[in-house]
């Protein structure tokens, strides 16, 4: 994997914080498919929180919560709700990495820190990034640990639904907020801009917004940054906001190598999916011309199909993951496509407003 010129080399792992760290592990276990591996608390000598790392194939989550009233993690929840608190980037040399980070006008939140157990060391350094998400340059150093120094082994299998990488992260910001969080992320972490969308590509009768996507040389990392447009009524992405009280993930796009098995698999474990409507089929073969599955195949699972001219992807979106209109996910097969489903932009948004009319939000 080629590494940005900020050092930073991938995505090692996703740090949601959650009221209630235990019952959110088994809704991931249980609904998505992700085995527990590793567990720090008490128990493992770490105070005032407990925490649960899921993997399934190369995706890391670690679940997170506060024991205490009293802390920042206490306050995340209590503000925004369950959500992404941090995404870790991994890299060789965190100190030179944080260094580079400030030096091109990050804004510091951790300076390099060494964490030790018996199984060695990890380096670790923390800068801003939107609302109260954080991003962490974590150099694990040789650690021979389970993952990170106050986990232990905590192993709860569960059967995988095929979820093999996180393939993008997408954030909403404010309104005329998108270009300054661009140039953040071209500045300071020497992404350059994948592609754009503007209110032309994305909307409906009522409502619109703009995005543009983040990618790191190699393309390993992609992060689209959302914000609203203007419109007769309140867009996804301005409802999202006022119930996060501000910026921050507004959904994880897992990448698999089958979408129907995996779709089905999810829909059996009770995650609930958008609804997409009949019609949408209808004109699929003329606007996405030849694929290899059955377009009713496709329809009984509600997938969504896009082409672009590397080839087509499939994708679907779940419902938000709590009460609050927040955060959600998105499952994407590629079969050669690099984008990310402008065709289905129309759609996708149609289904959201539905959801936001019964909330009484749109």
């Amino acid at each position: 994997m080629n590494e940005t010129p900020l050092g930073v080399k991938g995505i090692d792992h996703v740090e949601l914080y959650a009221g209630n760290a235990l019952q959110a592990s088994h809704y991931y276990r249980t609904a998505y498919g992700f085995s527990q591996a590793a567990y720090a608390g008490p128990e493992t000598g770490v105070r005032g929180q407990a925490s649960y790392l899921l993997e399934q194939a190369k995706v890391r989550v670690v679940i997170t919560g506060s024991l205490v009233p009293d802390s920042p993690i206490s306050d995340f929840v209590k503000k925004h709700g369950d959500g992404v608190r941090d995404i870790v980037f991994a890299t060789d040399d965190a100190e030179e990495t944080y260094a580079e980070a400030i030096r091109r006008g990050a804004l510091g939140i951790e300076t390099p820190t060494v964490v030790q157990d018996d199984s060695g060391k990890v380096i670790r350094a923390r800068i801003n990034a939107y609302g109260d998400v954080v991003h962490t340059f974590l150099q694990r150093d040789g650690y021979e640990g389970c993952f990170l120094p106050g986990f232990q082994p905590a192993e709860i299998p569960a059967e995988p639904t095929g979820l093999l990488r996180i393939d993008h992260m997408v954030a909403n910001v404010e309104d005329r907020k998108m270009e300054t969080w661009v140039e953040y992320y071209r500045n300071i972490f020497g992404f350059s801009q994948f592609m754009s969308f503007d209110d032309k590509d994305i909307s409906t009768e009522f409502t619109a917004l703009r995005s543009k996507v983040m990618s790191s040389p190699d393309g390993g990392i992609k992060l689209p940054i959302n914000e609203p447009a203007e419109g007769l009524r309140r867009s996804q992405i301005q409802e999202y906001l006022d119930f996060n009280h501000g910026p921050g993930i507004q959904h994880i796009a897992f990448l698999t190598g089958d979408i129907v098995e995996t779709i089905a698999a999810l829909r059996a474990r009770g995650v609930q999916f958008l609804e997409v409507p009949e019609t949408y089929y209808e004109a699929l073969p003329d606007r996405v011309g030849e694929i290899e599955e059955n377009i009713d195949v496709l329809k009984e699972h509600r997938i969504l199909v896009d082409r672009d001219d590397n080839g087509y992807l499939l994708q679907l979106f779940t419902k938000p993951v709590e009460d609050r209109p927040t955060l959600f996910y998105e499952i994407i097969q590629r079969k050669g496509a690099q984008g990310f489903g402008k065709g289905n932009f129309k759609a996708l948004f149609e289904s959201i407003e539905r959801e936001q009319e019964r909330r009484g939000n749109l």
